[in-house]
C-alpha cells in the first residue's frame, strides 16, 4: 500500500467550504449495502457496514490477518474442538452485558434466518456439532468436520444481542429453536433500527435504502473511541459524481475514485491504492446440456468441452484490461488469489492472449464458426465493472464467440445468480485469510450443504478427483500439508478451467487534506481507520 498527495496548481478551493466539522465525516460509497441484517447477504459492501455496528468474536486486519475481537483468544484442544474465551466487560449500545449466551443466540440465529440470502453464513455454523457455554464467558465449539480454520471463518459471524427477542434458557439446538419463545427477526427489523443494537464503535441511526445511512459514536464502545462523533455514508454508484462531490465538499472521503482522475487532484487532497485479494473471474454454466443463453450448433453446450473453455481463457488480453480500464491499478490473474496469500501459487502458469489459439481450440472443439453466448454482470458492483465485461465480451466475439452482454444492478444479478439463471457471468470474490481455500471451497467445490461447500457453484462445476483434494486441505490442520495440498488443489482448477480468473483488483479511496488512512486488502471502508492527519 502507498498513499499519496498529488501538487497541483488549480486552486481546488472546496476544502474550505467542507462540511468539516471536526467530528463528523462523510463518506461516498462506490456500492451501496443491501441491508442492516449481519446475516443477510456475505457481501463485502454489507461486511464493511455492518461492521460499524456489530463486531465478531475475531477479527482480521487491514492485511486480513485474524485477531482478537469479542473473544480475547481462543485454543484448538483437538482436530474438532475449539474453547473461544470471551471478552469481559464489553456491553451492547443498548447497555446490556455481552456473554457466551449472545454467542450461542447468534449462531442459532444464523440457522434460523429465512431473509439471508444463498444461505449466507449457515454453511459455516451448520458444521457446528455442539456449541456449549462452561461459563458465560468460555464457549467451546464442536465440529462436525474438522475445520482448521475456524477462527478466520468466526470473523464475518457478527454477534447479536440475544435480548432482541423473547427466550426461556439458551441452547444451541437450532432444529428446536435453542430456546427462543419470539419471532425471528427479518431483515426490515435490522433496517428500520429497532434490533440493530451491536458492540461496535458506532451505532445506526438511520438506513435510508437509496439515499443515505447515519450513524452516531457509540460511547459504550470498549475498544479505541473513533475519531468521529457522526459518519454519513452516501451511495454514489458513478466515480464521476463521486470524485465532483469530494471537489465540491460534499463529501470527505469516497471510495473508488476513477484511476485516471485521481490526477485531477491537487494538493488538497490525497488518496490511497491498496492491492486487494479480489479476483475478477468468469463463470460458466457447464451443469446443463441446454442453458438458456447459449445458441450453439445441435444445441449443444460449449463450455461442457473443456477445450472451449480453454479458448475463453486464451481469448482475453487481460494486459490491456489492466492498462486500458483499470489503468494500471490491478493485476493479470492467472489464479484465484494472489501469489502472496496462503496456499497460492507461488509462480503460476500465465494465461497468455493468444486469440489464434483460441481458434483453433474452437475449431478442434467442433465450433470452427463459434457459437452465440449472453455475457451477464453487473454494472455497479466492481471497480470498472460494465467496462471490463464489454471488452471481455469484444475479445470473445473477435475469436468467434459471438457475446452479448446484459449488465445490470447487482441487486438484480446476485438474485438470479443465486438461482442459477445464468449461462456465463462475470463475478468477483475477496479471499479471506484462509488464502486459497476461501475461493476453492466456495466456487470450484461440488456443492454439499451438509459440509459447507460449493455454496457458490453457480455454474454446476463438478470435478471428484478436485473434491478429494480440496475436502482433506481443508480438514488438515498441520499448515504446511495444508499449504501444499491448497497448491495441488489451485493447479487441478486451473488446469480444467471450470472458472476463469481475469484480474485482482487494487482499490483506490480519495479523501480531502487533514484525513489519513492506510487501506485494507479485503477493500472495506471503515469510518473508525479514517483518521485525522498528524
Amino acid at each position: 500500500m502507498k498513499s499519496f498527495l498529488f501538487a497541483g496548481t488549480a486552486a481546488i478551493l472546496a476544502s474550505a467550504t467542507m462540511s468539516s466539522h471536526a467530528e463528523e465525516l462523510k463518506i461516498a460509497l462506490s456500492s451501496e449495502p443491501t441491508a442492516a441484517d449481519p446475516h443477510y447477504h456475505n457481501l463485502s459492501t454489507n461486511n464493511a457496514f455492518v461492521q460499524h455496528i456489530f463486531e465478531a468474536l475475531t477479527a482480521t486486519d487491514a492485511n486480513q490477518n485474524v485477531g482478537p475481537s469479542l473473544a480475547e483468544s481462543w485454543e484448538g484442544v483437538d482436530d474438532n474442538t475449539w474453547v473461544f474465551k470471551l471478552r469481559e466487560g464489553v456491553k451492547f449500545s443498548d447497555g446490556s452485558d455481552f456473554n457466551a449466551d449472545d454467542v450461542v443466540f447468534t449462531f442459532c440465529r444464523v440457522l434460523n434466518n429465512d431473509n439471508n440470502v444463498s444461505g449466507s453464513f449457515a454453511p459455516d455454523v451448520e458444521n457446528f456439532a455442539s456449541v456449549e457455554v462452561s461459563d458465560p464467558y468460555t464457549v467451546k465449539i464442536t465440529t462436525k468436520q474438522v475445520e482448521p480454520l475456524l477462527p478466520e471463518l468466526l470473523s464475518q459471524i457478527y454477534i447479536l444481542s440475544d435480548g432482541i427477542l423473547e427466550h426461556g434458557d439458551l441452547s444451541f439446538d437450532p432444529a428446536n429453536g435453542c430456546g427462543v419463545t419470539g419471532e425471528w427477526p427479518s431483515v426490515d427489523s435490522f433496517n428500520n433500527g429497532s434490533m440493530t443494537i451491536g458492540t461496535g464503535p458506532f451505532v445506526l441511526d438511520d438506513f435510508t435504502k437509496g439515499s443515505k445511512i447515519k450513524m452516531s459514536r457509540n460511547d459504550a464502545y470498549w475498544g479505541e473511541a473513533p475519531a468521529w462523533e457522526k459518519v454519513e455514508l452516501v451511495p454514489v454508484p458513478s466515480a464521476g459524481p463521486r470524485l465532483a462531490g469530494l471537489l465540491a465538499g460534499d463529501y470527505d472521503f469516497i471510495e473508488s475514485p476513477a484511476a485516471r482522475d485521481v490526477k485531477q487532484l491537487g494538493e488538497e487532497f490525497g488518496y490511497t491504492a491498496k492491492p486487494s485479494s479480489r479476483v475478477i473471474f468468469l463463470q460458466m454454466d457447464v451443469a446443463r446440456d441446454d442453458s438458456p443463453f447459449i445458441e450453439a450448433e445441435g444445441g449443444k453446450n460449449p463450455f461442457q468441452d473443456e477445450r472451449v473453455r480453454r479458448a475463453v481463457a486464451h481469448a482475453i488480453n487481460r494486459e490491456a484490461i489492466v492498462e486500458r480500464i483499470m489503468d494500471g491499478f490491478a493485476e493479470p490473474a492467472s489464479q484465484f488469489v494472489p501469489s502472496e496469500m496462503f496456499g497460492a501459487q507461488t509462480d503460476p502458469v500465465p494465461l497468455t492472449y493468444d486469440p489464434e489459439k483460441a481458434k483453433a481450440l474452437l475449431a478442434e472443439a467442433g465450433y470452427p464458426d463459434g457459437f452465440k453466448v449472453t455475457l451477464s454482470a453487473t454494472n455497479d458492483r466492481y471497480i470498472n465493472d460494465s467496462q471490463v465485461a464489454q471488452a471481455i465480451a469484444q475479445f470473445l466475439t473477435r475469436v468467434g464467440i459471438e457475446t452479448d452482454l446484459d449488465a445490470m444492478t447487482r441487486s438484480i444479478f446476485f438474485s438470479r445468480r443465486s438461482k442459477r439463471e445464468f449461462s456465463f457471468s462475470m463475478g468477483g470474490w475477496g479471499s479471506t485469510s484462509g488464502g486459497a481455500a476461501s475461493f476453492l471451497r466456495q466456487y470450484v467445490t461440488t456443492g454439499d450443504k451438509e459440509r459447507g461447500v460449493g455454496g457458490s457453484n453457480y455454474g454446476g462445476w463438478s470435478d471428484p478427483e478436485f473434491d478429494a483434494v480440496i475436502l482433506e486441505a481443508i480438514e488438515t490442520v498441520d499448515a504446511g500439508k495444508r499449504a501444499e495440498m491448497l497448491q495441488q488443489a489451485g493447479q487441478m482448477a486451473l488446469d480444467k478451467l471450470g472458472l476463469i480468473p481475469v484480474h485482482f483488483e487494487s482499490t483506490l479511496w480519495a479523501y480531502r487534506d487533514g484525513l489519513a488512512f492506510d487501506g485494507r486488502m479485503d477493500q472495506y471502508t471503515m469510518a473508525k481507520d479514517i483518521r485525522p492527519a498528524k
